[in-house]
């Protein structure tokens, strides 16, 4: 090897390395049957949270006290309004345009359908004359 490749390789700390049999254990399961009644669940943290491909637990709700029954009825009035006041409505004309849309599509897998219908019928019928004959003949 060259001097170079030797300096690289005597520079190297291999200490900061786990040996694969030490290697860092797994972290315990998060259940429910572990938590105390009332208390918040675990919720999965968003992309690129946490440790190195470990997803990230947080806990929700658990600074003060939970709200009574009408604070929370009323938050969740507040969150449907201000949810309502985001949402896209489609103007008339393409209510419009979407409706005859659905209208033709209808009646045209309708006719279809009573085609294949009445064309199906056509040949057993035929199919039973042929048999009926077939056996009436023999």
């Amino acid at each position: 090897m060259s001097k170079k490749a030797d300096k690289i390789m005597d520079d190297r700390d291999d200490e900061d390395e786990l040996p694969p049999d030490e290697s860092e254990p797994t972290p315990a399961r998060d259940t429910s049957a572990d938590k105390p009644a009332g208390a918040p669940g675990p919720r999965m943290a968003r992309f690129g949270e946490g440790a190195e491909g470990r997803s990230a637990r947080r806990e929700r709700g658990t600074q003060g006290a939970r709200a009574n029954f009408f604070e929370r009825l009323a938050q969740f009035w507040r969150d449907i309004r201000s949810e309502m006041k985001r949402v896209t409505w489609p103007s008339v004309s393409e209510v419009k345009n979407t409706t005859i849309i659905t209208v033709v599509a209808v009646i045209f897998f309708a006719i279809y359908l009573f085609a294949v219908d009445q064309g199906l019928a056509f040949l057993i019928t035929q199919l039973e004359r042929l048999v009926s004959w077939l056996v009436g003949a023999a």
